[in-house]
């Protein structure tokens, strides 16, 4: 009994340093795709509000017209720019599965650069220095969240279910607060927006680390994980991309 144990007890140790490695390489694909989203984010809205900043100040435009730039900040295709991003997400959580993973990965970028699109605004509106201040604020506190999220013992799922909650009324609240242009309901959705992100990025850390584990064991688990990468990505682009955001509205000087 003894020398069976004996034999046992390596080769379980070799299987958790397989699915150790695995998970490792996942995290890692994980936010290499979300750093590549957000490369791409950052070099669209960069492009784009440079342009929109410009021609409000009345100088010579890089890449887009004037006229282009007066359609898309001051017609209802400002609408369209706006809640793009939202329509794209929805269709690509209900397809994901259905798509092959070039086609899901292909479509993350596109959502990445339409993102891009719809946040360009703050170039005009916030000075660069603010910007790039609050992004750096933004990646520590990111970092710092989401490794807790990694490293925790603690079941967060509890958690995630009241912030999911909480995340659907700060939604409406601000699809409720473009129309009423309220400064004191703005601050409110500020100051809990940060504090539903901060824990999302958190939880959405500690869940995709645990989807991973329950699926590695599972017949053709390697493939799924490919898409479930893709999908975790998103999540965490989101939640620091909003976090980003109402961030900028405490940290950004305006110009």
């Amino acid at each position: 009994m003894a020398q069976y144990q004996d034999v046992r007890r390596p080769a379980a140790g070799i299987r958790t340093a397989e699915i150790d490695a695995g998970l490792r390489a996942h995290m890692n694909r994980v936010y290499g795709l979300m750093a590549v989203a957000m490369v791409i984010t950052g070099l669209v809205a960069w492009v784009v509000g440079s342009d929109f900043a410009a021609a409000t100040r009345g100088e010579p435009t890089m890449l887009l017209s004037v006229g282009l730039l007066e359609t898309m900040y001051t017609s209802p295709v400002r609408w369209v720019i706006m809640f793009a991003p939202l329509v794209m997400v929805l269709l690509f959580s209900a397809t994901l599965n259905r798509m092959s993973t070039a086609a899901a990965q292909a479509m993350f970028w596109l959502f990445a650069a339409l993102m891009g699109l719809s946040i360009s605004w703050i170039f005009a509106v916030f000075t660069g220095e603010s910007i790039a201040t609050t992004f750096f604020a933004t990646a520590i506190a990111f970092a710092s969240l989401s490794i807790y999220g990694y490293t925790t013992k603690r079941d967060l799922s509890a958690i995630g279910r009241f912030l999911l909650m909480g995340l659907i009324g700060l939604i409406v609240a601000s699809i409720i607060n473009i129309f009423v242009g309220s400064s004191a309901l703005q601050f409110a959705v500020s100051v809990v927006g940060i504090l539903i992100f901060a824990g999302l990025t958190a939880y959405d850390t500690q869940s995709i680390k645990n989807e991973y584990l329950q699926i590695r064991t599972q017949p053709g688990g390697e493939a799924i994980a490919e898409k479930m990468a893709i999908h975790g990505a998103l999540r965490l682009y989101l939640d620091f991309i909003n976090l980003f955001m109402f961030l900028l509205q405490f940290l950004g000087n305006r110009e």
